[in-house]
């Protein structure tokens, strides 16, 4: 898969980012996202230089990317006990139905 390139605008500069075919409006997106942060950075405190509000909008994307990472590690958890509570269920339903043919 080859790679192409578009730009991208934050804090009014803009990138040119090599980005993997067909992923291009993923690649839009978080960008969106990343500028939608920076703006709500720079309202919230005018004083933080454009590297400032970079780290912060990483640290708080990251403290985002976490809090999911450890929902969905609950979530598998939870799936996991589930489906050994089913597989105890069939195993229980499948040995009393022997029984009864038996």
């Amino acid at each position: 898969m080859s790679n192409s390139a578009i730009d991208i605008t934050l804090l009014g500069r803009t990138y040119s980012i090599a980005c993997p075919r067909g992923r291009e409006e993923a690649l839009r997106a978080v960008a969106k996202e990343v500028e939608q942060q920076l703006a709500t950075l720079r309202t919230r405190t005018n004083n933080l230089s454009r590297e400032e509000l970079a780290i912060m909008a990483a640290l708080n994307i990251g403290y985002e990317l976490f809090e999911e990472k450890q929902k969905n590690k609950q979530y598998m958890a939870q799936m996991d006990e589930r489906i050994s509570l089913l597989q105890v269920t069939l195993e229980s339903a499948l040995v009393e139905r022997t029984r009864k043919e038996d």
